[in-house]
């Protein structure tokens, strides 16, 4: 099957394996969030046990660099993609609240970005992450 949109998912490839699950996690709920649309039915397994319900369509999972990175972002906002941000300075905080502190606090341009998600017509999303391989 062939979705008309693309999630892809960039994280800094330097980051800890706690962090990079950590940002893939808070950053795919940000897609969920932003759009209910993609959310699938709920599971049930043979025992009739029901589970909640996922994105309906792959994920993809891209490393970048920090200036690659920035290059993702920016080139997502020319093309009026909203993306989900991930800052360095979130793995700080330890709340959702002091978390958007810490981003409404730095400009665009100054933010250490540590990952980004976003979801577009599938020729949109791949000029966004052009050149970018995915992540290992």
């Amino acid at each position: 099957m062939q979705f008309d949109t693309k999630i892809a998912v960039v994280i800094r490839t330097d980051l800890q394996a706690w962090q990079k699950l950590n940002v893939a996690s808070f950053l795919t709920s940000g897609i969920a969030a932003a759009f209910p649309d993609c959310i699938g039915e709920p599971y049930e397994d043979a025992s009739g046990t029901t589970y909640h319900p996922l994105i309906g369509q792959p994920i993809l999972i891209y490393g970048a660099d920090g200036p690659a990175l920035s290059r993702a972002l920016d080139r997502a906002l020319t093309r009026n993609v909203k993306p989900a941000v991930y800052t360095e300075d979130m793995f700080k905080t330890t709340h959702d609240a002091a978390n958007r502190e810490v981003v409404r606090g730095v400009a665009r341009t100054e933010l250490n970005l540590v990952g980004i998600a976003i979801r577009a017509e599938r020729k949109v999303i791949d000029k966004i992450v052009d050149g970018l391989k995915f992540h290992s």
